[in-house]
Parts: structure tokens; C-alpha cells; sequence
């Protein structure tokens, strides 16, 4: 009896290790590696709306005048994309503030990513937060309080990714490892 509740114990405490491991680590913002606009968002026909709605840090310079864009889309392949959101006439993206955009595109959900583009020559516009109200899903936020580089998409990828990727090799492995050492251990008890 004591063998199979060492068992057990040892079982819980290597599922609940790998699942523990796997949220505690932090998601920062980063550049997109390789990210194609054009042939995602053609794959589908189907439009939807979404209010995109992006808050400037008050570390932020006063406004921008560069170029904004922005994508988002889920792990299934449906793609938004807005090549220009900003307007200097209407003065968007200033400190402190928050622009709200409708925005229509492929009808993505789960929203799992987003990216945000910056062109131009001012450097230090700084968005604090992106929060999306989609299709037939939650409202999602990412934070990013931190500058956007200039010429590159830059922002978030939570979509799950395949069962090969070697970030998700390490947790199973951690979870073997604990179970085969409580079934020795109830064998030697």
C-alpha cells in the first residue's frame, strides 16, 4: 500500500513539475523570425471585425509621427493585417493615451499572436498594451511596455506550438525522469 502511494505521489509531483515549469516561464515581446503578411491573410474569405484597442506608455515620447502597423491571427492560419494605423493629423499614438481602431479582416479565434510594425525615424514609441475584441472569442491583452525596433514586426506568438518544437522536450523528459524514479523507489521501499 505504501509502494503504490509513493507511486502515486511521485506520478502527481512530476505531472504537476512539468506543468508548473511550463507556465512560470515569462513571455517578453520579440522580434518575428520569419513572418509572411500576404500569403496567411489570402487564405481565407471570410471577414470578421475586431476593435483593436493600443495604449502609448506614459514613458513614450509625446507622439509619433513614424509608421504603425499591426497583424494578429490564431494558430489555424487566419491572419489580420492593418499595414498603417497611424494618422499624424488625428494625432494618434501620443503619451498616455489609448486609440481604439476597428479593424476588419480573416475571423481568427482563439487570437493567440500579434505583431506591431514601426517605420520611420523617431525611436522610442512605446505601446503599453494591445487588447483585441474578436470573433466569437474573449477580449485578449499582450503588454509590451517596451519600444518597438524600427523595420521589424515585433510582438507575441502564444499559439501552441507543434508537439516536435524542442522548447516542450525538456518538460516530458523532467516528467519521465520523476516517474521512474518513484516506481524504483516503491520497489526498494
Amino acid at each position: 500500500m505504501i509502494k503504490v502511494v509513493l507511486f502515486l505521489f511521485c506520478f502527481a509531483s512530476a505531472l504537476t513539475l512539468s506543468v508548473s515549469e511550463s507556465k512560470s516561464a515569462s513571455v517578453q515581446p520579440h522580434a518575428a523570425e520569419s513572418f509572411s503578411v500576404g500569403y496567411i491573410q489570402m487564405k481565407t474569405a471570410a471577414n470578421c471585425s475586431y476593435l483593436v484597442v493600443i495604449s502609448t506608455s506614459c514613458s513614450s515620447p509625446k507622439f509619433t509621427t513614424d509608421k504603425i502597423g499591426i497583424t494578429f491571427g490564431d494558430a489555424y492560419g487566419n491572419q489580420v493585417y492593418e499595414p498603417r494605423l497611424d494618422d499624424p493629423i488625428s494625432r494618434t499614438f501620443e503619451q498616455c493615451s489609448s486609440d481604439t481602431f476597428q479593424i476588419d479582416g480573416a475571423c481568427a479565434s482563439p487570437i493567440c499572436y500579434v505583431y506591431l510594425y514601426r517605420s520611420g525615424a523617431e525611436e522610442g514609441w512605446e505601446p503599453e498594451s494591445v487588447k483585441i475584441y474578436g470573433y466569437n472569442s474573449e477580449p485578449v491583452t499582450f503588454d509590451f511596455n517596451t519600444s518597438i525596433p524600427n523595420g521589424t514586426w515585433y510582438g507575441y506568438n502564444l499559439c501552441e506550438t507543434p508537439p516536435s518544437s524542442s522548447s516542450h522536450q525538456l518538460f516530458p523528459q523532467k516528467w519521465l525522469m520523476s516517474l521512474v524514479l518513484g516506481f524504483v523507489l516503491s520497489f526498494l521501499l
